[in-house]
């Protein structure tokens, strides 16, 4: 019989709780919306999930895995500080473990995914990869000679964190200004569209209500060759590009996946921004880092997290 774990993908506003079997494929899913970010109430909303996949399988499921925002202690499995939820030291982990009766595994989400992308998506057969999933923030993780990269206390990977202009960047949740999250995620592009509308004042872009524009309608802007459009996603390229050249100097990857909302923009990104990372690279030889799409998608999450339950942790080398 295959084995059968539990990933789950914990993030701010949703839960997506799988079965992942050894191959990395989702054989059953659940997911629910989070509106309270109550402890209590997100493992019950995480359990009712787990619950529906449990009861969709017939196989035995003996680990879980789960991927949550935040510095984890992945010793007790317990959530140290989450922004997102405003948690501290909030025993995940313990409570997870108590509902369902097995071993349950905690590492980051972004780790997670960068995992679950290494191991079965666009990073498998490499051994230096880079995941960054360009939404709301920046997340991602690093994989070096094999192995994902932890760190002392289990942080690298805050690659979305390095500054990109210190003194008139823009202010980044992080309360740093000018990091890379701030100016290369979705939020990022908006805020470019927004700081160029004295530019464009007749800009179709912001004729209803600016505080509802997406990163999605701007993409869709630049790409029927509106103006306003086109600027605020050149200035987004420059700073993206800016930011994938430095993760190049830092740690000389492979390959590095751009999964995320903006990454659905394909090779409309892609085209736009591979020549500005060549062209700012320096110590490495240029184009030998490929650029691609992330092929796992929203599913990264989960079945990283399975995969890290699988193994007892997230820094154990692949076996699989």
């Amino acid at each position: 019989m295959a084995r059968k774990t539990i990933g789950i993908d914990l993030g701010g506003s949703h839960v997506l709780a799988a079965v992942v079997d050894d191959a990395g494929a989702i054989v059953a899913r659940a997911e629910r919306d989070i509106a309270d970010h109550d402890f209590e109430s997100v493992i019950k909303i995480v359990g009712a999930a787990v619950d529906e996949v449990i009861a969709s399988t017939k196989d035995k499921v003996e680990t879980i895995g789960i991927g949550s925002p935040g510095d984890i202690d992945a010793a007790t499995g317990a959530v140290r500080y989450s922004p997102n939820f405003k948690w501290h030291d909030a025993p995940l982990g313990a409570s997870l473990t108590e509902r369902f009766g097995c071993k349950v595994v905690v590492g980051n989400d972004a780790r997670c995914a960068t995992l679950g992308e290494y191991t079965f998506g666009t990073g498998r057969g490499t051994r230096d990869f880079v995941l960054l999933t360009l939404g709301t923030g920046i997340g991602g993780g690093i994989v070096a000679a094999g192995e994902l990269v932890r760190g002392n206390l289990g942080g690298a990977g805050e690659i979305g964190h390095h500054q990109l202009r210190a003194t008139d960047g823009f202010i980044c949740g992080c309360g740093k200004t000018g990091c890379f999250e701030a100016h290369a995620s979705g939020l990022g592009l908006i805020r470019h569209a927004l700081a160029l509308v004295p530019s464009f004042p007749r800009s179709a872009l912001v004729s209803g209500k600016p505080e509802k524009l997406g990163s999605k309608a701007i993409r869709k802007a630049a790409e029927a060759g509106d103006g306003h459009g086109l600027a605020a996603w050149a200035r987004y390229i420059d700073d993206l590009a800016t930011g994938l050249a430095n993760v190049i100097a830092f740690v000389n990857p492979e390959c590095i996946a751009l999964g995320g909302g903006v990454a659905s923009a394909g090779a409309f990104l892609l085209d736009a921004v591979v020549p500005r990372v060549d062209a700012l690279t320096t110590m490495v030889p240029r184009g030998k880092t490929r650029i691609v799409a992330a092929a796992l998608g929203n599913d990264a999450g989960a079945i990283g997290a399975a995969t890290m339950a699988r193994r007892g942790g997230l820094s154990v080398p692949a076996t699989v």
